[in-house]
């Protein structure tokens, strides 16, 4: 994103809604500017403003004559009075940015908007987490934060030692150039986006394994690292396997998500073999 300087007027409301802060007041040309190393091209500045069209000069002008008298001129704090944005036309490797920043935008890998990952909350029609086995989702950054692709290749790549399963349909892992060793895009390393998930599963006894190793690799990143944690009940609607092991690591377990089995199967030989619901 850019911002036209002849169009801006300063009013400094944009600075207010970008999520990563990368909008700021530049004291040596008056103008707002947008930080291109911090913005993550998720476009909430530019969709979460009215789009005004008055006159740039007419405008500068009455700011000018008011603040003679000591007096303000400012616009509605959510409006650009002068749509003084001006979108580009996104190349790679930036265009990830968006891809991964914008909730409007759709994923190619799997047409899933946002971060473009349904996770396990679809599993009771896709069985992509079956008995015994855990699923876990590694979510990187946050607004205000956000996270570099280099930062989660060092997960990535730590995990891939481990021998671990990635989810096939994931963005991340379709940014892979050796899904083996968890090695992503050269091209990519150098971009910042608001948030990422990582997807993998592994047998339930590893539970512990994995979550010790994701808390190593939490101290070598600087980002925020939110970890869930999937498993299917038993016939009951209880979880009594991976649960105490999340207990005696100390984590206060909260039933998120239960899948009642109300969708449609999209994966029928898995269903038959394991048709119990999935608790996160």
């Amino acid at each position: 994103m850019r911002i036209n300087p002849d169009k801006c007027v300063a009013c400094g409301n944009c600075t207010y809604v970008c999520p990563m802060g990368a909008i700021y007041i530049d004291p040596a040309i008056k103008r707002a500017t947008v930080d291109r190393n911090e913005c993550v091209e998720c476009y909430a500045c530019f969709n979460g403003l009215s789009q005004e069209h008055l006159n740039p000069t007419l405008v500068r002008t009455l700011r000018k004559m008011f603040q003679l008298v000591r007096l303000r001129f400012d616009p509605e704090p959510d409006v650009c009075p002068t749509a003084a944005f001006d979108p580009e036309d996104l190349q790679w490797p930036r265009v990830v940015r968006r891809a991964f920043s914008d909730p409007r935008v759709p994923h190619e890998s799997t047409g899933v908007q946002g971060r473009g990952t349904e996770e396990v909350k679809t599993n009771d029609v896709t069985g992509r987490v079956r008995k015994g086995e855990v699923g876990f989702t590694i979510e990187f950054g946050r607004p205000g934060v956000g996270v570099w692709f280099h930062e989660i290749q060092k997960m990535t790549w730590a995990l891939a030692k481990t021998g671990v399963a990635f989810e096939k349909k994931n963005p991340i892992t379709s940014l892979m150039t050796d899904v083996a060793t968890g090695t992503l895009r050269e091209d990519i390393l150098g971009e910042k986006i608001l948030s990422a998930i990582v997807e993998i599963k592994v047998p339930a006894e590893r539970t512990e394994e994995i979550i010790r190793l994701v808390r190593d690799v939490e101290r070598q990143v600087d980002t925020v690292i939110a970890l869930g944690v999937g498993a299917r009940c038993d016939e009951n609607g209880d979880e009594n396997v991976v649960a105490p092991i999340l207990e005696r690591l100390g984590y206060r377990l909260e039933r998120a998500k239960t899948n009642a089995g109300l969708g449609r199967i999209t994966n029928p030989e898995e269903e038959k073999r394991d048709p119990v619901g999935m608790s996160r």
